[in-house]
Order: C-alpha cells, then structure tokens, then sequence
C-alpha cells in the first residue's frame, strides 16, 4: 500500500513539475506572429513598390511575396533545426529537421525561469524573421535583377548567413538550464558564439537589419547602378502606397519588438512603449532635419524617418528605458538621413531603394546604443544575471565592447557570405536582366503583367 501511495505521489510530483504554458503567452506570440507577417505582406511590399517606378510596381510585391513563401517553407524543412538546436557556436545542427520532435507539447522556453509556451508559436514567430529579413534586401537592386536569380540567391543567403547569424545571436539552452555558476559555463560553452559574448539583441539589430542591410549593399555593387541612374528621372511612383506600407510597418513592428520578449508582461509592454517613443522620435527628427536642410519637410522623409527609428529600436527595445529610446530614435532620424544622401554619394553604389542606408546605419547605431541605454543608471533594465536571479552589476564598457562583436561579426560574415552567393548566382542563371527589359520595366518582363492600366 505504502508503495502505490509513494508511486501516485512521484507521479503527481513529475506532473506538477512539468511547466504548463500560459494561455495568454501564447495567444500574445500568435498575435505578435500575425503582426510581423503583416509587417511582410503587405506592408514591406507596399513600403518598397511604391518607391519604385510604376513599371517595376508588381515586380517589387511578386519578390516580397515569393521570398516570405518561400522562406517560410524552407525555415520548417531546415532552418529551425539550424538555427535554434545545439551544434557548434556558429550553426545548429539537424535534430529538428523537418521539425523531427517538435508537437503540440513540445516546449519553447523563455526569458523567465519556469515560464515557456509551445514550440510550434516560437518556430512559427522566428519564421516570420527569417522571411522579412531576406525579403529587405530586395530593396538594394530593386528594377534591374532576374526574378530566377532573386529567388537563388534568397535560398543561398538565408542558408548561409541568416541561420549562422540567428543562431550565434539568439541560440541557447534557456534560464531553466542555469542554477550556478558552473551550469552557465555549460550554458555559455554551448550556446552561440555572440550569446557567449555576451551581445544584446533584443529583437534583430544585428540577425535582421545589419545582416539584411550587408546583402544588399554588396548586391548593389556587383549587379551594378540602374539604366540611366543619375540621369533620368527615378522617383517613387506612388508616395501614398510607400507611406501606407510605412504604416502596416510600424503596427507590425510592434509584434516584431515586443512578441520577442516571448511572454506578455512588463517586459513587453516596455518593448512596445519603446517601439512607439523612439519611432515617433525618428520620425520628428528626420522630418526636421530634412525641413531644415532643403527647405520643405517630405512624405517620403517622415515615412522613411519612421523605419529608421524602427530599426534603431529593435536590438535595444527591450533594454532600454523609454527616454533612451527617444535619444536612439532622435539620433537614427538624422544619422539615417546622412546615410541615404552623404553616405550613400561617399559609396557610389546604386542601393535602389536605401537598404544599408537606412537598415545598415540604424542597425549598427541601434546596436551599439543597446550597450550604452541599458544601462541602469540611464535608465535602462541591466543585464539580468541568471545565477544570483537579479540583475547584475552593469560595467558599459564591456557591454559596449559585447555589442561590436556582434556588429563587426553581421558586417563581415554577411558581406562575404552575399558576395559569394551572388558569385554563383552569376554563373547559374545570371544576375541582372537585359537592357531592353530593364528599360521595357519588370512587370512586364519578368512577370507578363501590368500594376496599372491607363
């Protein structure tokens, strides 16, 4: 008897230690889910086709949407298990393949010890990065590349660049698995190689933006500057459409900064207090900027502002205090500014639509500024330390030095990476579309079809 008693109670004890996920966790990263897919379709590729000109419009949307289809395919085949299974500090390994283990039960953790939610809501989420961030560099040599080798290149540096870097970045074995000094030994020797150094990246400065931002810059570069850049007109054909998408952007972001913390609590809320502040900031700033500048404030200019406090806030949004955001987002308006017009004269390259200026620029400013405003004494969260279960001692030159680890490792892993997934690219299928149909526009020419009718 006294044995059936000790088995029930073993049993009820392994059953009261299993975690349970949060109804409302879980509902949060479905929703924050479906926000980040808006940020996509439609928003991205109304952000970008109204930028281009009218004969390019459907080309512009046919890409964004082809690549999120596509990535999100290939992110359940492979791209999971590679990047968010344990391998080696630069890529995953292939436990997960095809999601192999991952059911309804399965568990994700988060950020707080013995919270987690279901597996399937973090692949699906983390999914939807993976497609935006491929699916931004289309902006870089938007008008003149081959739909084929559009498609090519996206399979090549999703797999080579995005999973190494989501993985170095975001990859280890959660709270759950650090109860001492010596398990987050463990913990650091087995996760990716920036978590071990100790980078912040809230939400994608590095993984998203700068990784994205790298790829395009390169991609523009070697495919080279449009028919008649410099020389004929190439204005946005549709600022209504572009100021549309900048605002299904900004709603969508909100699922993209603050779905990251992976629960719905305070941490969250001040990711989306930030989102707002820093790029309502941008927004001014870059407005203000510009005003002053040449005289009369744009669409174009608020709009383009507003992305780029969206990308300044990502890596920090969940570990800086709101008044830091507001300086991240009042420097990215002006500094991004700067990086579509001075920086991007100093380059010479034809980066259509302003990937690196605005992607690039932000990302690496966000990214470093992460290491200043998380601070404590400025406002900021601290780095929460996993052994002592409180927030540890912050030291803002070690941290900063942290954060340019992850800066310098997206610049170069992403810029070889690009180059050579465009190399092979060349030689498959070619890269770049005959003049006749650059000129003739690649809604018609690649596509058959026409965004407009007169």
């Amino acid at each position: 008897m006294s044995e059936t008693v000790e088995v029930v109670a073993a049993v009820a004890a392994a059953v009261a230690a299993t975690p349970v996920p949060n109804k409302g966790d879980t509902a949060w990263m479905m929703i924050a889910t479906v926000l980040v897919i808006l940020m996509v379709i439609p928003g991205l590729a109304l952000f970008y086709g109204g930028l281009v000109r009218a004969k390019n419009m459907l080309s512009v949307l046919m890409q964004v949407f082809v690549i999120f289809s596509l990535i999100s395919v290939l992110w359940v085949i492979y791209g999971y298990s590679l990047a968010f299974t344990g391998g080696s500090p630069f890529i995953g390994g292939f436990d997960k393949l095809f999601l192999s283990g991952v059911t309804p039960e399965s568990l994700a953790a988060t950020f707080s010890k013995g919270v987690y939610i279901p597996e399937l809501s973090f692949v699906v989420f983390q999914a939807t990065f993976a497609a935006i961030t491929t699916a931004l560099i289309v902006g870089a040599f938007a008008e003149r590349m081959k739909f084929s080798a559009v498609l090519l290149f996206s399979v090549l540096w999703f797999t080579f660049s995005y999973l190494p870097m989501a993985h170095m970045v975001w990859y280890w074995d959660g709270p759950d698995a650090i109860t001492d000094a010596a398990a987050l030994e463990k913990v650091v020797a087995g996760a990716g190689f920036l978590w071990a150094k100790g980078a912040l990246d809230f939400a994608g400065g590095t993984v998203v933006h700068i990784n994205a931002a790298m790829a395009g810059l390169v991609g523009a570069f070697l495919i080279g500057k449009r028919v008649g850049y410099g020389k004929e007109p190439m204005t946005p054909h549709s600022l209504t459409l572009t100021m549309v998408g900048a605002a299904l952007l900004w709603v969508g972001w909100f699922g993209f900064n603050a779905g990251s913390n992976l629960e719905a609590n305070g941490l969250a809320a001040l990711a989306m207090v930030n989102t707002l502040a820093a790029t309502a900031a941008a927004t001014l700033s870059w407005m203000v900027a510009e005003w002053l500048v040449k005289g009369k404030p744009s669409m174009l200019g608020a709009a383009s502002g507003a992305v780029s406090g969206l990308v300044a806030i990502t890596p920090a949004c969940g570990f800086v205090g709101p008044m830091g955001a507001i300086v991240i987002g009042l420097l990215a308006g002006v500094l991004c500014l700067w990086g579509v017009n001075g920086l991007k004269k100093m380059l010479g390259a034809d980066d259509s639509l302003d990937v690196f200026g605005v992607h690039g620029v932000g990302g690496i400013l966000g990214a470093i500024l992460t290491g200043v405003f998380v601070s404590p004494a400025l406002g900021g969260t601290g780095v929460y330390d996993y052994v002592t279960n409180a927030v540890g001692e912050f030291n803002m030159v070690a941290q900063v030095t942290s954060q340019l680890w992850g800066v310098g490792v997206a610049v170069v892993w992403s810029s070889i990476v690009a180059f050579v997934c465009y190399k092979i690219v060349d030689v498959l299928v070619g890269l770049r579309v005959p003049e006749d149909e650059e000129r003739e526009g690649l809604d018609i020419a690649s596509h058959g079809e026409s965004a407009y009718h007169y």
